[in-house]
């Protein structure tokens, strides 16, 4: 995948995007509604502001043809803006801010979850394919391109690493019970089903939404630390805490790390679904000592 970026702006518009990333924490960590509006509605206003002072690049036009003058045209390269990627952001945590991310399992709020995280997905894309018509966002699937050895071997390390890293956290730290008992066979099936569907979700969100949209005027690196704000910012509030960022921040930051080298959805959200496999066999053993005894803890 290519990015185009337009470099006028990358550190004029650094203060926009850290005020809207910013936001995330103030949605999810601090709990104040009005703080994340204020820093979105600043965000976006100040890149506004970067561009309108800015000397405007003309689009370029796509064309089609051996000869200029018979060529046809066949689209606009758009410069990317920095006001329009901010905002399908800053929409997006809008939707997920409407909701409590606090982890349930009755009908209601998983159909909440549905609906809510669902939407911050979906509107972003929407607004940017059919409003803005810039297609800013996509969902990179498959490369074509076979996984090698490296790619295989990093999954079964998620898998090993995870086995010995992530009990001795949910267990010593006591965040397991931030997730609702499971002890029933419904339950069980409830929660795997949800830690998996947000698990996929987080790839649609934060890598191919966020961090997309931040690599259209960053660097790549810069990006990736912008984006894991947001991302570790949810997964505090959906339960991850106590000294869950020293885990979490690393994560979002690899998995950053990870699309950027294989360009490939389908790798990044296998790692993410082979970590919470482990996620939900730790937080049924917590809930239910002796059931799953495949852990040291």
């Amino acid at each position: 995948m290519t990015t185009v970026r337009a470099e006028t702006t990358v550190w004029p518009g650094l203060a926009p995007a850290v005020l809207v990333c910013l936001a995330a924490p103030a949605f999810f960590v601090l709990e104040i509604p009005w703080l994340g509006w204020t820093l979105l509605a600043l965000g976006t206003l100040s890149a506004w502001l970067v561009e309108r002072n800015r000397p405007r690049v003309p689009d370029a036009v796509v064309s089609m043809g051996s000869r200029r003058e018979t060529a046809r045209v066949i689209g606009v390269s758009r410069q990317p803006s920095l006001t329009r990627d901010l905002s399908l952001i800053a929409l997006g945590m809008l939707v997920v801010s409407v909701i409590p991310l606090a982890a349930e399992l009755d009908n209601l709020a998983m159909l909440r979850f549905t609906l809510a995280l669902g939407g911050a997905v979906a509107v972003p894309y929407l607004v940017s394919r059919f409003i803005y018509r810039d297609r800013a966002i996509s969902f990179p699937w498959r490369t074509g391109e076979r996984w090698g050895r490296l790619q295989w071997g990093w999954l079964v390390a998620v898998l090993v690493l995870g086995w010995l890293i992530l009990p001795f956290y949910f267990i010593t730290s006591g965040v397991y019970q931030n997730w609702p008992v499971v002890d029933t066979p419904d339950l069980i099936a409830r929660l795997f089903v949800g830690v998996g569907a947000v698990g996929i979700w987080d790839e649609l969100f934060f890598i191919c939404t966020v961090f997309a949209l931040l690599r259209r005027h960053f660097p790549d690196a810069l990006a990736n630390a912008l984006q894991a704000i947001v991302f570790v910012s949810f997964l505090w509030e959906l339960g991850y805490r106590e000294w869950g960022p020293v885990l979490t921040i690393p994560f979002a930051l690899l998995q950053g790390f990870i699309f950027l080298r294989t360009h490939s959805l389908a790798y990044v959200v296998t790692v993410h679904l082979l970590f919470d496999a482990v996620v939900f066999a730790v937080l049924v053993h917590a809930h239910n000592p002796g059931l799953l005894p495949i852990f040291l803890v």
